[in-house]
């Protein structure tokens, strides 16, 4: 039996009852999952309304698709999430929906442009369309490897979006921005079209852009301060051991089951309260972030 934590049920299964309610999904519409550790995922099952699961319902996979545990059947788009979770370590949940602003764009053949507005340019980011791949196969999976490594929101040819996060919920907030920039995009056109942010205004927000929470796919693991494999390649040689050198850590230590690059630290987490070990644990990992950022 594989353990999965309450709120990993809990925050997918509020995800996909807002993705139901805010008209994102129709029917048996969507999929949505989440990392529960470098390699499982938790996951919705297929032919199930998203409006309408319980915590029965979902299941728990590998990257490789096969299913591990869970009474109902694994959806059978998972082929498309594997593929970003394969991509990129930094990836923690994808939500694939039918949005019908965005759905519109991607049967029209169309991308929306982030230099709209601020919201769409920190929220969305660049916004890449994968050509057409027949649903539930590795044709459409293939499709999408090559804009996964450098997009979080994609839109699938003639069938619908795909929006990844660090965590479910900024997957779904993204999902719920992108069909919010199509809406607006739309609406603009009718108005006799829109008119883009310029270089001037699009750097001034590259330069704030860290106030709104962005996370460095090559920002140590803040639970034990590991470099993500192409960091660590490229540490300095003045210094090559900073980024390979064991940290002597308590031995009530617990390495923790999700481990990569923006991975949120344990104290940042809802409901954290430090007891001794979990403050030495805190102070280790940031005294290894401080001295494998050194200069």
């Amino acid at each position: 039996m594989i353990r999965v934590p309450e709120n990993a049920k809990r925050d997918l299964l509020h995800v996909c009852r807002r993705l139901y309610e805010r008209g994102l999904v129709a029917g048996a519409d969507g999929n949505v999952s989440l990392r529960l550790s470098k390699d499982t995922l938790l996951a919705t099952p297929t032919g199930a309304s998203k409006g309408f699961l319980g915590e029965d319902d979902l299941v728990v996979c590998d990257l490789d698709g096969k299913q591990l545990s869970g009474k109902r059947r694994l959806t059978t788009e998972i082929k498309i999430h594997t593929a970003a979770y394969k991509v990129r370590d930094d990836v923690c949940a994808v939500v694939h929906a039918h949005p019908p602003y965005a759905t519109a764009f991607a049967v029209a053949g169309l991308v929306p442009s982030e230099k709209l507005m601020p919201e769409a340019y920190i929220a969305v980011g660049k916004v890449a369309l994968a050509p057409y791949g027949t649903p539930s196969t590795d044709e459409l999976a293939a499709t999408l490897r090559p804009f996964v490594k450098d997009h979080d929101s994609v839109l699938l040819a003639n069938h619908g979006a795909m929006t990844m996060g660090r965590d479910v919920t900024a997957a779904y907030h993204r999902m719920e921005a992108l069909e919010q920039l199509c809406r607006i995009t739309c609406i603009a056109g009718s108005l006799g079209g829109a008119r883009s942010l310029t270089p001037e205004q699009m750097a001034q927000l590259d330069a704030v852009r860290s106030v709104y929470g962005s996370v460095d796919p090559q920002q140590p693991c803040y639970q034990c301060g590991a470099l993500p494999a192409d960091a660590a390649k490229a540490a300095s040689p003045v210094q090559p051991e900073a980024a390979s050198r064991p940290l002597e850590r308590p031995a009530s230590y617990v390495a923790p089951e999700v481990h990569w690059a923006g991975n949120p630290p344990v104290w940042e987490r809802p409901g954290f309260e430090a007891t001794i070990d979990e403050a030495q644990i805190r102070d280790l990992a940031r005294s290894a972030l401080r001295e494998l950022r050194r200069p």
